[in-house]
């Protein structure tokens, strides 16, 4: 190990054995905003990660964030069956998500949940997962990133966004970088893609973030024909080391053994693209060289250090 390792639902690896990674993706997930679209079916899971595993996927991270039935110690049993690394996420999404607003409210209440799951759960996180509104950052998502900010500087955890639409990308960078003293390479802005602005894209890289283009197999995406576009500008000028992609599949319709594509997308259909019309250089740093660097972390467990850390309770969800 040199110091760096990436936190697995099986255990730390080095980063270098991570291997090809679908970056944002989900095997399981539930969220009242998709009535009859669960990922909650454990054999299908296993089909779709067997799938992945055959097209040369060797690690997948999943965005799903606590209360959204992640089903950790199935993410543990299926990443031993399959080989497949797995990151599971620990964090909070938007508000509606949650049925009845279920959720903790206070900064230090999350930050300790988060914490708890990154480094004293039975299966740990290796993300911490947050969530913009349309356009801006709303109360809530300003409250669980001030929280997911404290638990990285706690453990040393990465930092994924969803932002809503691809948008507000600058002010989230801006708020958890300027404003909350989260390293810039230490974020991760997810679906990037559904916002195609170029300069945009490119404020973000400058500022050390990574670009996450995810779901490119989600038809009804208006910037997924500009994926290629996208990865060759950023590439261009010089950041094709802050790309990454993820297939993000979050409803069952869209497995492969539905209508898909399903996981296997990025691997049959993006990665080959890439190769071919950028480079294979290129499509090698965004599958397999960004995604140890963004998930590796030095980390730390804060209750060693200091065991009076209020660290909330509570099983896994």
């Amino acid at each position: 190990m040199t110091g760096l390792a990436v936190r697995t639902v099986l255990g730390d690896i080095d980063p270098g054995d991570l291997g090809v990674c679908d970056a944002h993706d989900h095997l399981f997930l539930r969220s009242p905003r998709l009535p009859g679209e669960e990922l909650e079916d454990t054999a299908a899971a296993r089909s779709e990660l067997e799938s992945f595993a055959r097209a040369g996927g060797q690690a997948v991270v999943q965005w799903t964030p606590w209360g959204m039935g992640r089903r950790l110690s199935a993410l543990a049993a299926l990443s031993r069956d399959s080989g497949v690394h797995l990151i599971a996420a620990t964090g909070l999404h938007q508000a509606k998500h949650y049925e009845g607003g279920r959720f903790a409210r206070g900064v230090d209440e999350l930050a300790g949940l988060f914490v708890r799951e990154l480094t004293r759960s039975p299966v740990r996180a290796g993300l911490i997962k947050v969530a913009g509104a349309f356009h801006r950052l709303d109360e809530h998502a300003r409250r669980t990133m001030a929280a997911a900010a404290a638990a990285h500087h706690a453990t040393g955890a990465p930092i994924g966004v969803h932002l809503e639409g691809g948008t507000a990308a600058l002010e989230t960078l801006h708020f958890l970088c300027a404003g909350l003293g989260v390293p810039a390479h230490r974020v991760i802005l997810g679906h990037l893609l559904r916002h195609p602005d170029l300069a945009v894209h490119l404020r973000v890289a400058e500022a050390g973030a990574y670009v996450a283009f995810d779901g490119p197999s989600r038809a009804h995406h208006a910037g997924d024909h500009r994926l290629v576009e996208c990865v060759a500008a950023l590439a261009d000028a010089g950041y094709a080391d802050r790309v990454l992609i993820g297939g993000d599949t979050v409803v069952a319709s869209a497995r492969s053994s539905a209508d898909g594509p399903g996981m296997r997308h990025v691997l049959d259909g993006v990665a080959p693209r890439i190769a071919q019309e950028i480079g294979s250089d290129v499509a090698h740093a965004i599958f397999v060289d960004n995604p140890a660097r963004a998930f590796a972390a030095h980390w730390r467990d804060p209750a060693r250090q200091s065991p009076g850390m209020p660290i909330t309770p509570g099983g896994l969800r």
